[in-house]
């Protein structure tokens, strides 16, 4: 078994998997061999020492999982009036404030996995919108059950076509699909978070993929040459 990929071990608040570790082990199981391609659509030969790049879902999991610890010292540090700070005008109506736009980002993880387990969507209309730490435990929640189904979901199932009921429309789409979905759409929805901040003038912190101690390297802002 390959070692996790240095820096991984720094990160205290992500509960490491030695099962989920690579993508190799998470998706590849199905059909990677047939379709010539790695385990999250990476490129792939027919050698596998010879791949060019492979990425792991566990380094974007334990990304956003930085994330979400960073974004919840500033919300905690600024207050429950922040969390209702308007999102804008010409919304759908689903998330009219940062605080429901954050309850979205956990709540679509939540139910995306319920939907993957056949069980019952939960109703999050109730959950507090002006609470960080209620937020956050929250989002902890929705992220053990995703780490769970990644390490529990039928290897041949990954990418099996299934349907489900969204918003009124119809969706097909793999299992595979679904939970890189989950992952990129939080991404997005924190940038738009940090973008509604900054117009209120709180200044965040560098937030990107590559200063983050995922993947190993070291970031010192303002600590650089000439």
């Amino acid at each position: 078994m390959k070692l996790p990929p240095p820096g991984l071990g720094r990160i205290p608040f992500v509960r490491q998997r030695t099962s989920v570790l690579h993508t190799s082990f998470l998706f590849a199981r199905a059909r990677a061999a047939q379709l010539n391609r790695g385990a999250l659509g990476g490129v792939a030969t027919t050698n596998d020492e010879s791949a060019v790049l492979q990425v792991s879902l566990n380094d974007l999991l334990d990304y956003t999982e930085w994330q979400r610890a960073k974004w919840q010292g500033v919300l905690q540090h600024q207050g429950p009036e922040v969390l209702r700070v308007s999102t804008g005008p010409h919304g759908d109506g689903r998330f009219a404030t940062i605080g429901a736009l954050i309850r979205h980002i956990f709540s679509a993880e939540k139910r995306y996995v319920e939907r993957l387990r056949g069980q019952a969507l939960t109703d999050t209309a109730g959950l507090t919108l002006d609470d960080p730490a209620a937020l956050f435990a929250f989002g902890q929640e929705s992220r053990k059950e995703l780490r769970d189904l990644v390490e529990t979901f039928p290897p041949a199932q990954w990418d099996v076509l299934q349907e489900f009921t969204l918003m009124n429309s119809l969706l097909r789409a793999t299992p595979r699909k679904i939970i890189v979905h989950v992952v990129m759409h939080e991404i997005r929805h924190w940038a738009q978070v940090a973008t509604l901040l900054r117009l209120q003038g709180v200044a965040g912190e560098f937030l990107d993929f590559l200063f983050s101690p995922v993947l190993g390297g070291e970031f010192r802002r303002g600590q650089g040459g000439p």
